[in-house]
């Protein structure tokens, strides 16, 4: 036999060895065969075994640095194989120190290195190194590479620059399914919900290809949002275009629907999926959980742990949410101590904040404070905040004024604080207390969260504030607020006052409560649903007492079903009746 041909046969079958290779001792031994053969610094095979120990192994990247460091002048395809393996590993810093070592011993990048830069970069939230290989790729004429591009979008949204990513989405000439994904996902990632779905929306009309990272993304901004028909488009197109219904996409449509308020969809995804892990179960069990549900979430967790699935941190928070606002104290404590007895695992802040949430739901405070008192964490704001509200409830007076102090002392500049501060002093009739809250708020410039209200109507989201009046049909939306607080008041609804914070006369404190925007987004929704629809509101703060009471009444005074998801759960109000049983306003 020609002994060249014999080599490179040799060659052939050592490459295709290396790319079986599934640990790194086995790619040791080729190595070492690679050496007593002569062939140490044949370049086909050196490049083989840096993708081997870089890309395919992955973990071994440390070792494919050793190979590369042996190698004769390494060239590009080397240096982007290590670029690309450090860009992608726990070291990215190694990628961009690479990058200029490349750079300066005189080999010339091209698209492919700059993309690989751009995801290291991007991991580190390396903002101006980012601007600088900008330069470079401007400079080097691949402005128009999607793969580069895309990069770039990923880079700047990630550190904050959402507007600069959008400018390069809209001037590139050509876009990829991931180009339309990394922008979406953007705008979800920065609370741009409403451009996120418009994007989206101009994305069906260009007739681009949707995957299932896309639906996935935009499944989860419909839930935040509890934008259900838009939801149930993307699960239809998942079906009518035979997309493959993965874990990831399959719990991401399970808490959709639980988000948007209709429980029975989000229970058939759940049964329909071939494969279920922990997140798909725990997504199950958190969205019978916060809609008040708890002996199903129960019952559910049970079936879980007969499939011999493995509960996670986030499983225990929904089991222990469903018994906090179920108000099944016996069981919340079982499983509490079944977590740490059973399982093995140490307790959460989160953990904690629902066994206090528990306590304070169940009338204890006594309780509730004494388990804070002996937790082995410190406790933030929000399990004070949580105590602070049922002393306010419960009227536990000289409590509740020692943890505001101690509240504001942990966090002196969050709004949620004093404003329930101010919410207790208000009960207690403490009016120069408020004013004093008031001015410090404005001395510390501090802002509170204004609350809102959302509604969607034919894909389009609406979105309201207290006394909001830039809504187009602003005239006719106060027009039947009119009605429904004449109606209110001929069934004797009489308003709960006690919420509103300013000084004022109970005429005007009612005033104020008719105009929250949940009930602005009700009066829309009466003046513009079909009266068969259910009307599904999502609202950033707590229902207030007075809305909760009122919104029962509506659900009979109008015959229609009102679903409210607030800040902590759903509210399913139905012939007079909240699927809540007034649980939620202790």
């Amino acid at each position: 036999m020609n002994p060249t041909k014999a080599v490179i046969q040799d060659k052939s079958l050592l490459v295709s060895l290396i790319k079986k290779c599934t640990t790194s001792r086995d790619l040791k031994l080729i190595q070492a065969y690679i050496i007593r053969a002569g062939l140490a610094h044949d370049t086909i095979l050196t490049s083989s075994l840096l993708v081997a120990a870089a890309i395919t192994l992955r973990r071994h990247v440390a070792y494919a640095h050793c190979i590369f460091s042996w190698t004769h002048h390494p060239n590009i395809f080397m240096w982007n194989t290590l670029i690309r393996g450090y860009s992608v590993s726990n070291s990215p810093t190694r990628a961009v120190t690479l990058y200029k070592d490349m750079l300066l011993s005189g080999i010339s990048s091209n698209s492919f290195t700059l993309a690989f830069v751009l995801k290291a970069l991007c991991n580190l939230s390396m903002f101006e190194e980012g601007r600088m290989v900008h330069c470079q790729i401007l400079k080097k004429g691949f402005g128009f590479e999607i793969p580069v591009l895309n990069g770039l979008m990923k880079l700047y949204i990630v550190c904050g620059y959402v507007e600069s990513a959008r400018h390069l989405f809209d001037r590139m000439r050509e876009r990829d399914t991931a180009s339309w994904s990394i922008m979406i996902s953007g705008y979800a990632q920065n609370d741009m919900e409403s451009e996120a779905l418009a994007l989206f929306k101009y994305m069906r009309e260009d007739s681009a290809y949707i995957d299932e990272f896309t639906l996935a993304s935009v499944a989860a901004i419909c839930g935040h949002v509890g934008a259900l028909d838009l939801g149930r488009w993307v699960h239809s197109y998942i079906n009518l275009n035979n997309i493959k219904m993965d874990v990831v996409l399959g719990t991401s449509l399970v808490d959709m629907y639980s988000k948007c308020g209709s429980l029975n969809d989000a229970l058939i995804v759940f049964q329909t999926m071939v494969k279920r892990d922990v997140t798909a179960w725990s997504a199950m069990i958190g969205g019978y959980a916060v809609h008040g549900c708890g002996h199903k979430a129960l019952e559910l967790f049970d079936s879980m742990r007969k499939a011999n699935v493995y509960p996670n941190s986030v499983t225990f928070t929904n089991v222990l949410f469903a018994c906090s606002h179920s108000g099944l104290l016996d069981e919340g404590c079982k499983h509490f101590d079944s977590m740490q007895l059973e399982y093995g695992f140490s307790p959460e802040l989160e953990h904690y904040g629902c066994m206090v949430d528990l306590f304070c739901r169940s009338g204890d405070v006594t309780r509730a404070y004494e388990f804070i008192r002996k937790m082995p964490i410190t406790a933030n704001a929000v399990l004070w905040r949580t105590l602070l509200t049922s002393c306010k409830t419960y009227e536990y007076k000289e409590l509740g004024e020692c943890i505001i102090r101690d509240l504001l002392e942990i966090e002196p500049c969050g709004g949620d604080n004093f404003v329930l501060a101010s919410n207790v002093y208000a009960s207690l009739g403490k009016w120069s207390s408020v004013s004093n809250l008031r001015s410090l708020m404005k001395d510390k410039q501090v802002k509170k969260e204004h609350g809102w209200s959302s509604i969607e109507l034919d894909f389009t989201v609406h979105r309201f504030v207290m006394g909001d009046k830039s809504h187009p049909e602003n005239d006719e939306i106060y027009q039947m607020l009119d009605r429904i607080a004449r109606k209110l008041k001929q069934v004797g609804h009489i308003a709960t006052t006690t919420d509103v914070l300013h000084d004022i006369d109970d005429e005007e404190k009612e005033n104020a409560l008719g105009l929250h925007s949940e009930r602005l987004a009700v009066a829309y929704a009466l003046l513009r649903l079909p009266k068969e629809s259910t009307i599904r509101v999502v609202k950033n703060l707590r229902v207030c007492r007075d809305c909760h009471a009122a919104l029962k009444l509506i659900s009979s005074i109008y015959k229609r079903v009102i679903i409210v998801r607030d800040r902590v759960r759903f509210h399913h109000f139905q012939e007079g009746k909240c699927s809540c049983n007034d649980y939620c306003l202790h």
